[in-house]
């Protein structure tokens, strides 16, 4: 195309997309890495069993997990991130290539605790963006019956942290009627719906996890950076 149709765009970073660019990165081998966070503090936390049901899943089709507990983490911005549970926190995001969300509904909207720990996710950590491109899977919990308002804002906050959040979700009504005496989920729709999610993400996680990097790739940001680079190498000496 004639540069004169496009005179707004930079010719230099402007790429157009192409499937041998997508396909090009070797698959990695090391299972798929995912992060589990719930949202409640509850001896009982539905959120939390309905999260050790999903990583017995993920693990049983070969994920690695690691399900964070979010007890002792402080309100953001009350302590430094030096803390220790923002760094466990921060460590697990980086190492992760997936996550799963489970908040309770509380409210009409997500728990504090829920925000609190994606707010101790930044958007960059020198330099890195410990989220972008990373696959994301919403569930929730309710107390009645069922609703979508936790996930809705799930999926917002997910699409925020730039990170690709799978098509299905969970939602579980009544929650305490789905587990029994040992925190086990009982079997159900709601159960089969954890398991499609569940399926989902890993297949989302292995498709994107070698291309997240060229898919989160943007020409804003490289006009941006050559940009810099630019007023770097040509400023007069001082």
């Amino acid at each position: 195309m004639p540069e004169d149709e496009l005179p707004n765009v930079n010719a230099e970073q402007f790429n157009a997309p192409t499937a041998d660019q997508l396909f090009a990165a070797r698959p990695s081998t090391h299972p798929p890495r995912i992060l589990l966070l719930y949202g409640s503090l509850r001896k009982r936390s539905f959120s939390r069993l309905a999260v050790e049901e999903a990583a017995r899943l993920l693990e049983a089709m070969g994920a690695e997990t690691r399900v964070f507990s979010p007890r002792g983490l402080p309100l953001a911005d009350a302590e430094d991130a030096t803390h220790p549970k923002v760094q466990e926190l921060r460590e697990l995001a980086q190492w992760s290539e997936g996550m799963v969300w489970c908040s309770p509904e509380r409210h009409g909207a997500m728990t504090g605790i829920m925000k609190t720990q994606i707010d101790w996710i930044p958007l960059s950590i020198g330099g890195m963006r410990p989220t972008q491109g990373k696959t994301l899977a919403v569930m929730q919990v309710c107390g009645g019956s069922q609703s979508f308002n936790a996930v809705n804002q799930l999926r917002v906050l997910g699409r925020w942290m730039r990170m690709v959040t799978i098509p299905n979700q969970s939602s579980v009504p009544k929650a305490f009627l789905e587990f029994d005496d040992n925190d086990r989920m009982k079997p159900s729709p709601f159960y089969n719906r954890i398991v499609d999610v569940m399926e989902e993400l890993v297949k989302f996680t292995l498709l994107i996890r070698d291309r997240s990097d060229y898919l989160t790739d943007r020409y804003s940001e490289r006009v941006e950076s050559a940009q810099e680079v630019s007023k770097r190498v040509n400023q007069k000496s001082m």
